[in-house]
């Protein structure tokens, strides 16, 4: 086990307590924001590269058919993976409930999956809205929410958390206060997304950001905060569901050797049921810098102490520390910066690792915030941040050596935009703006017809007018670049004809009204001319 300081390079006021990690097949994702997405990031969800001690952050796009995704923290979140290696089931996370940055608690249930994988390691995610029926557990956060497997069917098993009061007993004076969620223990059905509340005698008591792991039929608890007794009891827990033909059966066994903790960072080892928890509380004002090792098998749970890192006196002697599982045996986690003077220096990160070279799997827990200690305190307003460059540049830069692919060179509309089209060719990745108003944030180019092949050229390095750029764009025509204009100097794109347009002349209405002029002579007009006067 080792720790290791590491410095992100771009918007790192965005990490917060109460973030949330994902691993889409050893990619990390980090969701759950400070503050609302910016134009920069509109899903708020960012890719965590991290490479020679720099972590970065890229922004992330969903697919078309993707619903809309709050930032929330402190959100319930577990993975579903396929029960099968070799299954075309795609790899989905489940995330229920948390806090906006309005501090409203959510009550719906999103699952995310990845969409598509592009060239140079560009991820699409896809985000669906589960909707729920039956008995929906209200809306609240700091809870878990795991899977269980029974009789060839699955099922999520949602327990804990915090909310507000209810309506009728909030006033201005309590209006933020909360207390802690019915100790239900809520089943929901992933196929027809119906909810069902089930009361155990066992739990008497609600408890909130405690630890959740799963193995097939089985969730143990560990630990967890009572608001009720202000108290962190080493509580241990062991749920049992077996989803029955008809009505699921539950059960709930009381288990010595329990741990006092909240908010513990909880990563799983390799393919077997083996987790590590780091950090957490044991107190309001006591970290957790004890770590343990949990197996879970056939017989049970069994926990272990585990050796600890090298903590720094930074974070030693910092009140909070918060943090989430990178997997493959790896934790990242912050402190506050002392001095720090900048909000986006706020904080400092470490990335401990556990085991090198391991595989994700299921985990659940509420990982370490400090909302345990500001349950009422507002968030701030959000600070826009900026990167140095556009989302999509951001995709195609600063490419991993290990994971290059060949193939990733065969595409010319994605990595074509910055190799030389040409001898003359200045467009420079670094140094390159925008010349021409179609384009974003990527050079312009057109297509080369000479050869069985053909090729891109940059439409600046061939002094393309913007007129001439927009013409070519639009007819289907061929074009050749200076270098082949001389070989094929009779197959040039001609100047588009100019058509005069046509006159018509209008048509006469032929139901035109035409005034009636009467004939009179002049000594009839005279008469009436003396009559009127």
């Amino acid at each position: 086990m080792s720790l290791h300081l590491v410095s992100v390079v771009n918007s790192t006021s965005l990490i917060h307590p109460g973030f949330s990690l994902m691993n889409f097949d050893g990619d990390v994702f980090l969701f759950g924001q400070k503050g609302w997405p910016k134009r920069a990031c509109p899903t708020g969800v960012f890719n965590v590269r991290y490479k020679q001690g720099e972590l970065k952050l890229r922004p992330v796009s969903f697919c078309n058919d993707s619903c809309y995704l709050p930032p929330l923290r402190c959100p319930a979140v577990t993975q579903l993976a396929p029960e099968k290696p070799e299954s075309c089931e795609t790899e989905q996370y489940f995330i229920h409930g948390g806090k906006t940055p309005n501090n409203e608690l959510s009550d719906r249930l999103y699952i995310m999956s990845l969409e598509s994988r592009g060239c140079n390691k560009k991820v699409t995610l896809q985000c669906v809205e589960k909707e729920l029926v039956g008995d929906i557990p209200e809306a609240r956060y700091g809870h878990t929410i795991n899977m269980v497997y029974s009789h060839g069917k699955k099922a999520c098993v949602l327990f804990g958390g915090r909310s507000y009061m209810p309506l009728g007993q909030r006033t201005t004076e309590n209006w933020n206060s909360m207390t802690d969620c019915s100790p239900h223990v809520y089943l929901i059905d992933l196929d027809f997304g119906c909810c069902t509340s089930y009361t155990l005698q066992e739990l008497t008591d609600g408890q909130s950001f405690h630890v959740s792991l799963s193995r097939k039929d089985s969730v143990y608890f560990l630990g967890g905060h009572s608001l009720a007794s202000n108290s962190r009891p080493p509580r241990l827990f062991r749920l049992r569901v077996e989803l029955l033909l008809g009505s699921p059966a539950l059960s709930c066994e009381i288990l010595p050797y329990g741990l006092s903790l909240t908010s513990a960072i909880v990563t799983r080892l390799g393919p077997d049921y083996e987790f590590v928890i780091v950090g957490g509380y044991t107190s309001d004002s006591r970290k957790r810098f004890e770590c343990n090792t949990v197996v879970l098998d056939d017989s049970g749970i069994h926990i272990m102490t585990r050796e600890t890192p090298e903590w720094t006196g930074e974070i030693r002697q910092s009140k909070t520390w918060f943090g989430g599982s990178m997997g493959e045996g790896s934790v990242l986690m912050g402190v506050p910066a002392e001095g720090g003077q900048a909000l986006s220096e706020s904080n400092n990160f470490y990335i401990v690792k556990l085991r090198q070279e391991e595989e994700l799997g299921q985990t659940c827990s509420q990982e370490s915030t400090d909302q345990e200690q500001e349950d009422s305190v507002p968030l701030e307003d959000s600070e826009e941040f900026y990167f140095n460059r556009e989302p999509d540049e951001l995709q195609d830069d600063d490419v991993d050596d290990d994971t290059y692919n060949e193939e990733d060179e065969e595409d010319e509309s994605q990595t074509g935009y910055w190799v030389k089209c040409c001898l003359r060719c200045q467009v420079d990745i670094n140094t390159w703006v925008p010349n021409y108003s179609t384009e974003l944030n990527k050079p312009a180019m057109i297509f080369c017809s000479k050869g069985e092949e053909g090729h891109w050229v940059h439409a600046l390095c061939m002094d393309l007018s913007e007129d001439l750029l927009v013409c070519l764009s639009q007819e289907n025509t061929k074009y050749f670049c200076m270098d082949h204009m001389e070989v094929v100097q009779g197959l040039q794109t001609p100047p588009p004809v100019k058509l005069l347009p046509v006159k018509h002349p209008p048509m006469k209405n032929q139901h035109r009204k035409v005034p009636v002029k009467l004939k009179m002579s002049p000594a009839k007009k005279s008469f009436i001319r003396r009559l009127f006067e």
